[in-house]
């Protein structure tokens, strides 16, 4: 079986991704590697469309999508949080089976028993619904942070780690202002809802709650799938 990536959203997680899908591939089947095709695209580009016009992002992923498939992949997976502000639309129509990194985040928090989890990552993550709905679903309620907040995480996130800066100044910034939010908001884990929060955050807790790294769990139900042969989506 093999694996399509939309990667480039941006290129340090995509590299992150790699790297953890070979690890966790090696420690179930040693001497053995994942089949596995990359197509990257431009994280600018793809951030304006979120901005400005989202069904043009919908059709650019689409076309990427396309792309992974006619490479002979299976099943393909966005290796980033915010493009799935339109993953049911591309899902619905994609040649191939797509695996949600949202669907997989809230089996992991349904399965710790958690039900108030706060949510990090662009501001274009943390305002949109797809969170939200996703975990409704499960009976839990997604915290976000207020706006000044959302700003100052949005702006180190672009500013910072998509460009594949990651200070220790900005690493106590987010685990301060996520002390403060886990009180007000009364959260009982943090979402690390952008695939460049675990390359800034690496603790398994943030501001003393469990962190749901969402680059890990997807990873891990990427080499389920591709183990077992089966699309969980």
């Amino acid at each position: 079986m093999r694996l399509g990536l939309i990667g480039g959203l941006g290129p340090e997680s995509t590299i992150d991704y790699y790297r953890r899908l070979i690890d966790a591939w090696k420690a179930v089947t040693p001497g053995t590697a994942p089949n596995i095709v990359i197509d990257s695209v431009d994280v600018d580009h793809a951030l304006s469309l979120v901005q400005n016009d989202r069904p043009a992002l919908a059709e650019y992923l689409l076309a990427s999508v396309r792309r992974l498939a006619a490479a002979g992949a299976d099943v393909v997976a966005l290796t980033a949080n915010t493009p799935h502000i339109v993953f049911d639309e591309v899902a619905r129509v994609s040649p191939v089976p797509m695996i949600s990194i949202v669907e997989t985040c809230a089996a992991e928090a349904t399965r710790l028993k958690l039900r108030r989890p706060l949510l990090l990552g662009t501001r274009f993550t943390m305002e949109a619904s797809f969170y939200p709905e996703v975990f409704a679903r499960r009976g839990m309620k997604v915290m976000v942070p207020d706006e000044s907040a959302r700003q100052r995480v949005h702006e180190i996130y672009v500013g910072e780690l998509l460009r594949g800066v990651f200070r220790d100044e900005s690493r106590a910034e987010i685990i301060s202002l996520a002390n403060q939010l886990r009180t007000i908001l009364l959260a009982d884990c943090v979402i690390l809802g952008g695939t460049e929060l675990p390359l800034l955050l690496r603790a398994p807790t943030v501001a003393s709650l469990p962190a749901l790294d969402t680059t890990a769990l997807h990873v891990a139900a990427l080499v389920e799938c591709l183990r077992s042969g089966k699309s969980a989506a």
